[in-house]
């Protein structure tokens, strides 16, 4: 797709609650974590990308592609003659997936700036991707329902969302630990969306597919390892700037400032048994969820 294509299919975004949050407090955090955020994931999605129907010479749609690694690697996998469109609402990550592109030479991926719930997709996509983006839509029926939008009929859609908080000790943990402190984040608590466990039950995510007008749903579990820091340092900073024990210290302020030696000590004494030769390892688990887009 050319420059002047993109541009034709670009419309202005359109800022919403939950994307200037995103905009104005999440990404100078993932930025500083980037390493650990793009890193750290690898190797969950290392078990995920073998299994995509992804083939030589399609077209594919990642929905909220962040820094563009996912975008990268489907553009690899579709070579040339295929061709990659990647939207994200944070327009700073994808200024480093178009430096990442260009270092790499990769010439068929398309970056841009756009509000995947309403973006004006053509029904030209073989295939449509989203590692864990889905579960930030405001409207995840309407957001889902325009992902099938952009497919032909027959085109899949696959979608990496994670399973309930229980399965993910990655970030169940820190939260228990940091709950022992300070106060859970009031009703009135700035948010980024629904929130990264609102696609952990199958029924429900079944529900908002069988209405976005998907079928042959189907959900595989996915455990893997993920890299939370490569030291008991940066795992604690970490969690305590993002995901849901990041949320609670946030949300709290000084409260955080006053007990973070405290607070510390024990996410320290939490994570110890995680250690190992490459950093701080904890498990995760999610759902690989598929559906098809019948016509």
């Amino acid at each position: 797709m050319s420059t002047a294509q993109s541009q034709l299919l670009q419309p202005e975004l359109v800022k919403t609650e939950y994307i200037d949050f995103w905009n104005d407090i999440l990404v100078p955090k993932f930025l500083r974590w980037k390493h650990i955020i793009v890193d750290g994931l690898t190797l969950h999605s290392a078990q995920v990308f073998p299994k995509l129907e992804v083939a030589e010479g399609d077209r594919v749609v990642d929905a909220g592609c962040g820094f563009g690694d996912t975008a990268i690697l489907l553009a690899k996998r579709v070579g040339p003659t295929g061709h990659v469109l990647g939207l994200d609402c944070c327009e700073t990550f994808l200024d480093y997936g178009r430096k990442d592109a260009k270092a790499e030479g990769i010439g068929n991926v398309t970056l841009i700036e756009a509000d995947v719930q309403t973006y004006p997709f053509e029904p030209v996509h073989d295939f449509c991707f989203s590692r864990f983006g889905t579960q930030f839509f405001e409207n995840p029926v309407a957001g889902l329902r325009n992902m099938r939008k952009s497919l032909k009929p027959g085109g899949i859609m696959t979608m990496i969302v994670w399973r309930d908080l229980a399965e993910n000790p990655w970030l169940a943990i820190p939260k228990e630990v940091v709950l022992r402190y300070l106060p859970p984040p009031g009703d009135d608590a700035r948010t980024c969306g629904p929130g990264p466990f609102s696609m952990a039950d199958t029924e429900v995510v079944t529900k908002q597919l069988e209405i976005a007008g998907y079928t042959d749903i189907s959900f595989e579990r996915i455990d893997a390892e993920v890299l939370v820091g490569r030291d008991a340092e940066e795992a604690i900073a970490l969690q305590m700037e993002l995901g849901p024990a990041g949320e609670i210290c946030r949300e709290a302020g000084e409260e955080t400032e006053r007990r973070r030696g405290e607070i510390t000590a024990a996410l320290k004494a939490a994570l110890a048994p995680f250690q190992k030769p490459n950093g701080i390892m904890m498990q995760s688990s999610s759902w690989m969820v598929t559906a098809r887009n019948p016509g």
